[in-house]
């Protein structure tokens, strides 16, 4: 069994640094973001110092901790990379030096995303004020070893990391093969460009609805309240109900607009990548009302249109590419599709035989896909949970 390392106060170990400079409007300065869960420190943006409100800034120095007032309690704490050395934050962030002839700023790195660590953020301070304090950083202990055993285990969680991380390459590189795969069937069964023969989608459809976005509660609607759908609850081939907004009590409700088990519903405005998405509702809860950023397409008794059919084709290169250039509005990230160009999407003729032989192909292989995307998920739950599992073991000297 491995000897447990000492503890130390972080405060033997770290010297709190609180100097601050004044802005010079003329200036360039670099501001950095510390991302959650101890994920490390990039870059944020880079501004004109006439832009910066508080004149009254700290300037980091590459090596140092730097902790988070507020986010320090979700882990917005990391080492300031030599990149970011000369950055500038305000004074809602805290600066540390480390004494490297003691402690490996790696080491502490390492430390800084474990569960110890985390937990002892969480045990202090009032739970009225996440903020923490100086004082409470520097009261934090670590496991210390010799500085040669702190270089040791660095770089054996560096080498452990770096195969996760190549694990994850090839999980995301899968990834990209089957969705190409899929897009590449797509394209073989429905086509990517306009032909003279296609039609448009207003010979199948009768009534294009949309709903009403009232004033509702920030919080989903309770089951047996009634509820109005989010922006996210329509995405390429799947509907969410869960993504939606509770009417407050007492407003009134059109029952017309409420969302049923075989509606074709599509997204009026979303971002740019997500405009036009589609779904065929299968099964939903009751009570939930189209908002106006939700179309809900209503057919023509003899369309002879196959829902199934039509999400595929929505989701063909062809079509996404008519949606896009149809969609408007001045936000760079945030479109919209009128009633209008919607009928006037080009769709191929396909006879009802030809579109239930397509839905078919393109059910099964999706099916394939969706399968395979689960197992895939299951194995970057398994790799994110792995560096974890290693720091935590790294702590208690078992690596």
């Amino acid at each position: 069994m491995n000897r447990p390392w000492p503890k130390e106060r972080l405060g033997q170990l770290l010297r709190h640094r609180k100097e601050f400079v004044t802005i010079d409007d003329l200036a360039v300065y670099r501001r950095p973001r510390v991302q959650l869960h101890a994920q490390g420190i990039v870059l944020r943006d880079e501004v004109p110092g006439a832009l910066v409100k508080t004149k009254q800034q700290q300037v980091c120095r590459a090596g140092e901790l730097l902790v988070a007032e507020i986010d320090a309690k979700v882990g917005g704490i990391g080492i300031v990379p030599d990149a970011l050395g000369g950055a500038i934050v305000s004074s809602h962030y805290f600066l540390f030096q480390i004494d490297e002839t003691k402690l490996d700023r790696r080491f502490l790195a390492a430390f800084v995303q474990t569960r110890t660590f985390l937990d002892q953020i969480e045990a202090q301070g009032s739970t009225n004020y996440a903020a923490i304090r100086p004082a409470d950083v520097l009261g934090y202990e670590i496991p210390l070893p010799p500085p040669d055993e702190q270089r040791r285990l660095v770089a054996r969680i560096e080498e452990l990391a770096a195969r996760i991380h190549a694990a994850h390459a090839i999980r995301q590189g899968a990834n990209e093969e089957t969705n190409a795969l899929l897009g590449s069937a797509r394209t073989q069964l429905i086509g990517d460009a306009l032909a003279a023969d296609w039609i448009p989608l207003g010979r199948f459809v009768d009534r294009i609805q949309s709903g009403k976005s009232p004033q509702c509660e920030p919080r989903p609607a309770g089951p047996s309240e009634w509820g109005v759908l989010k922006v996210g609850a329509v995405s390429f081939g799947v509907f969410n109900d869960d993504e939606n907004k509770a009417l407050p009590l007492g407003r009134p409700v059109d029952r017309d607009l409420e969302v049923r088990a075989g509606d074709f519903l599509m997204s009026r405005a979303n971002t740019t990548d997500l405009v036009g998405a589609c779904a065929v509702v299968t099964r939903t809860r009751p009570h939930l009302l189209l908002s106006d950023k939700t179309f809900r397409l209503q057919f023509r008794e003899q369309s002879q249109v196959s829902p199934r059919w039509l999400d595929h084709v929505m989701k063909s290169p062809a079509l996404r590419g008519q949606i896009v250039r149809a969609a408007s509005g001045t936000s760079p990230t945030m479109k919209n599709i009128s009633k209008e160009r919607v009928l006037g999407l080009l769709l191929p003729a396909h006879t009802s035989r030809e579109q239930h032989s397509v839905a078919e192909q393109l059910d099964a292989l999706q099916d394939e896909v969706y399968a395979l995307r689960q197992v895939q998920a299951e194995v970057d739950a398994e790799l994110d949970a792995l560096l974890p599992a290693i720091l935590d073991g790294a702590f208690m000297g078992e690596l």
